[in-house]
């Protein structure tokens, strides 16, 4: 079983959602996310929008990443440029790491309509990205 980590800044948006989109095409891949400076919670908005897509994260929470450092990864996937060039060294055993960067939907601003266009903008990438990535290093 292949154990990867998602580590973006706050693990309130991206991380969260790749996380458990990542989950989804595939349940038996041990998964995990954190955060470099985690918030105090999942965004609403995150959660409204995997929702949309039958994913529920209403019951995930922010985890600081420093609580893995330690374990073996077989990926560790930074989805935010701040978590690229603040990851941490792990003591952990890391076999790949990989970037895959996002804009952070928490970052938008407009109207309510706007900033939920953002949130499914950055969600549909991480869903395209994350199956391309499952595709090429889990099913070839």
């Amino acid at each position: 079983m292949s154990r990867i980590l998602i580590l973006c800044t706050g693990n309130s948006c991206r991380s969260q959602m790749a996380e458990a989109y990542l989950r989804s095409l595939d349940p038996n891949l041990e998964i995990y996310s954190a955060g470099t400076q985690p918030a105090a919670t999942i965004h609403p908005r995150a959660v409204q929008v995997m929702k949309e897509i039958g994913i529920d994260i209403s019951n995930s929470r922010p985890k600081r990443v420093d609580q893995f450092i330690q374990t073996a990864f077989d990926y560790v996937i930074t989805v935010c440029d701040s978590a690229k060039e603040a990851c941490p060294v792990f003591t952990g055993n890391v076999r790949h790491r990989l970037h895959i960067g996002f804009d952070d939907p928490a970052e938008a601003r407009g109207t309510d309509e706007q900033i939920l266009f953002e949130f499914r903008r950055v969600r549909d990438e991480i869903r395209r990205d994350f199956k391309k990535f499952y595709e090429a290093h889990f099913l070839s």
